[in-house]
């Protein structure tokens, strides 16, 4: 039996194949956020990107497919995301979750805490080790996502145009001769 698992932002996708006796392979393709691309689109994109790698593995059937994915937060999109992996693998079984949750059963596993998402946006949440029972709302990159790499660009870039750095951030270390 093969399982896929996804691991997906608006840029690229992480995929682990976890096959008979353990196997583990990896793939990544484009990012799948429903807000930003449609069930057909999807759908056309795994069949160009991810198919053929699975294939070169000799696998030509997915039983089981977990999609963690950006903009997973609803149903409506997790309907989406799901009905574009049924068209392709026609798993048997098919989740699709919240990238947040995703990272909290990464570091969490069964057990509660706290997880946090700090890449190009940020989240975090409290897990109860099953499911996310608090959460900060995502702002975005114009309000909110304080200590990603949108917000910490922006300070740059602020910090540059209003002449706050210091002239060797900027020009580095000039030496004469």
């Amino acid at each position: 039996m093969y399982t896929l698992i996804a691991d997906s932002g608006s840029t690229k996708t992480d995929w682990r194949l976890a096959g008979p006796g353990g196997q583990l392979h990896q793939a990544q393709t484009e990012g799948y956020n429903p807000y930003y691309i449609s069930e057909d689109d999807m759908a056309a994109g795994l069949r160009k990107h991810l198919q053929p790698q699975l294939m070169s593995l000799g696998v030509n059937t997915v039983q089981q497919v977990f999609f963690y994915g950006a903009g997973c937060a609803n149903e409506e999109k997790c309907k989406t995301v799901s009905a574009a992996i049924r068209s392709v693998f026609r798993p048997d079984l098919v989740e699709v979750h919240s990238d947040m949750l995703g990272a909290a059963r990464a570091l969490c596993g069964r057990r509660a805490g706290i997880a946090a998402i700090l890449g190009t946006g940020s989240n975090s949440c409290f897990y109860d080790g099953n499911q996310i029972v608090s959460a900060r709302p995502s702002l975005g990159y114009v309000l909110g996502d304080e200590g990603s790499g949108a917000h910490l660009g922006k300070q740059l870039v602020r910090a540059f145009l209003y002449g706050d750095l210091p002239r060797e951030a900027v020009f580095g270390t000039l030496r004469a001769g």
